[in-house]
């Protein structure tokens, strides 16, 4: 078949003969998957089975043998769980891929419970179900999102007693199976819609009680790992309070029911409203004890003898300034009388220092007719003019005679010799 070309092509029948050789060599393999379509021909010894992939559109025709289905206890039915080990052939004549089944095992509830377990520890193990990781709800969401069956009661449960709580309370219903091959993949859809709006702030999925098997679609993986990786907080209300699939875990909040997931997500109006009252009559009541108190001190204040008559304390305060400046007047009187004696102490020692003084004495000064002191009479001739200062003015006279004083002579030194 690696030599074919354009030029020389090879039949239809060499490449289904080369498929059917291909998968032949495949061998046996074991399949889990879930019944979608369940055949039985009267007259026909083969059993026609449809196999589907929980999780993936995809199903593959499956042939076994009646008596093998006929020997299975619980009967075989449509939506079971089932196990096959079968052989895969392709039929080159129709071109079409089948298993024949040689042997087929239900999938018991034991057995899923053990798978569950299995898949809640390794997931455990990667942290998804961290208290850590859980994001608080918002007091009031703008808008909630609901994932529900269609007209489901666990719908009108949480429509109903959000509304009931909070009336103005906007929710947006995606729908989705909530069981069956095609609920994983529907509630998936669902989720990434609502998570991609911006508008939604909280994200409910809610389903009544149902069997293990009903509620075996919530403990899928895929499904556990998108509410993991949400943007927006997901309250998870599935089933009974008994019932916990794997999605009570990973999601931020879990209700017991549907009506309980609507009291998580909304506040009672009829609460908020009461706690509005009792917060606003504390208010009231702190608001009243504070004027109480202030109004208390104020007439305690108003009581007071300075606050009675305030000219209390300005007669006070004139006595104090009448006192202090009568102080201040003695002080200055004092001050000035101190510095009056300094000036007369001070004014007759300049006095006495003042050549006016010595002159009122009786004493005179001798000048030239140039007005210089004449200390001497050796300048002095007959017939000069001078003046004579006095006490009083001048005398201007002239010179008659002049008698200098002779010259003393030293007494002779009583020790010195004759």
């Amino acid at each position: 078949m690696r030599e074919t070309t354009a030029a020389a092509p090879a039949p239809v029948r060499a490449v289904a003969n080369a498929i059917t050789q291909y998968v032949d060599r495949l061998g046996t393999v074991w399949v889990e998957g879930q019944v979608a379509q369940l055949n039985r021909r009267q007259g026909m010894a083969t059993v026609f089975l449809t196999l589907r992939d929980p999780v993936a559109d995809l199903s593959v025709t499956v042939t076994c043998a009646r008596a093998t289905v006929d020997s299975l206890d619980p009967p075989l039915v449509e939506g079971a769980g089932v196990v096959i080990h079968a052989k895969p052939s392709f039929y080159a004549t129709r071109g079409t891929f089948s298993l024949y089944a040689r042997e087929i095992r239900m999938v018991g509830l034991g057995e899923l419970l053990a798978r569950i377990e299995r898949r809640r520890q390794l997931l455990a193990a990667e942290g998804l179900f961290a208290v850590e990781l859980k994001r608080p709800l918002p007091f009031l969401p703008g808008t909630i999102g609901l994932v529900t069956a269609p007209g489901s009661d666990a719908e009108r449960d949480v429509v109903e007693n959000t509304r009931r709580r909070w009336p103005a309370a906007a929710i947006r219903v995606a729908p989705a199976r909530m069981q069956g091959h095609q609920c994983v993949v529907e509630v998936l859809d669902a989720l990434r819609r609502l998570d991609a709006d911006p508008a939604v702030d909280v994200i409910v999925i809610a389903r009544g009680g149902g069997s293990v098997e009903d509620l075996l679609p919530f403990s899928d993986e895929t499904l556990v790992r998108a509410v993991h990786q949400a943007r927006t907080p997901v309250v998870s209300a599935i089933g009974h309070e008994a019932d916990q699939p794997l999605l009570d875990l990973v999601a931020d909040v879990r209700a017991s029911t549907p009506t309980d997931a609507a009291r998580r997500v909304v506040p009672d109006m009829a609460e908020e409203t009461a706690r509005v009252a009792q917060a606003r009559d504390r208010l009231r009541a702190a608001v009243r004890r504070f004027v109480d108190r202030e109004q208390t001190a104020l007439t305690a204040l108003r009581s007071r003898p300075a606050m009675a008559d305030p000219r209390t304390l300005l007669d006070a305060r004139a006595d104090e300034v009448v006192q202090w400046r009568d102080r201040a007047r003695r002080t200055l009187a004092h001050r000035l009388d101190r510095a009056e004696d300094d000036v007369r102490h001070q004014a007759a020692r300049a006095r006495a220092l003042s050549p006016l003084a010595t002159l009122q004495r009786g004493y005179a000064v001798l000048q030239d007719a140039d007005g210089h002191v004449l200390t001497t009479v050796a300048p002095l001739a007959p017939g000069q003019a001078i003046s004579v200062r006095v006490a009083d003015g001048r005398v201007h006279a002239t010179t008659t005679d002049v008698e200098p004083d002779p010259v003393p002579t030293d007494p002779p030194d009583p020790e010195e010799e004759p």
